[in-house]
């Protein structure tokens, strides 16, 4: 019984340590990465922008979709990065290439989000124009 007791309990500090320890890679990415600051910063201004424009419910979902897809790819690009420098300093074509790659995913989401959050403010912004 105690032995069942200790396994759920090391379990579950286990899985508050995941947490914690997740909680720390982001910190980290947002402390040391521009870009990741950068990003935030845009999700945040969208997010006010949000409550300005009094967007829907399913315009919400896309909204922190895509602030989320956006924020995802910078954390595995950051991670992709500092994975590829700490296995070589020395240039090497396929570290290039390997970098250049995770950018590119990033790239490729925060366009995604620009096109979704255009559907979504630019009929906003023209009804407040006219």
């Amino acid at each position: 019984m105690s032995l069942d007791y200790k396994d759920k309990r090391t379990q579950k500090n286990s899985q508050l340590s995941s947490f914690r320890l997740a909680f720390f890679g982001i910190f980290t990415a947002v402390k040391h990465e521009r870009n990741m600051r950068n990003h935030l910063g845009i999700g945040i201004l969208v997010f006010l922008f949000g409550f300005l424009f009094d967007l829907s419910k399913l315009e919400w979902v896309c909204i922190v979709f895509c602030i989320g897809i956006v924020i995802s790819m910078e954390l595995l690009n950051t991670a992709i990065e500092r994975v590829v420098d700490l296995v070589t300093k020395e240039f090497h074509p396929l570290a290039k290439e390997a970098k250049d790659i995770a950018a590119g995913a990033v790239l490729v989401s925060a366009l995604l989000s620009i096109v979704v959050g255009l559907i979504i403010f630019i009929p906003k912004i023209m009804d407040i124009i006219r």
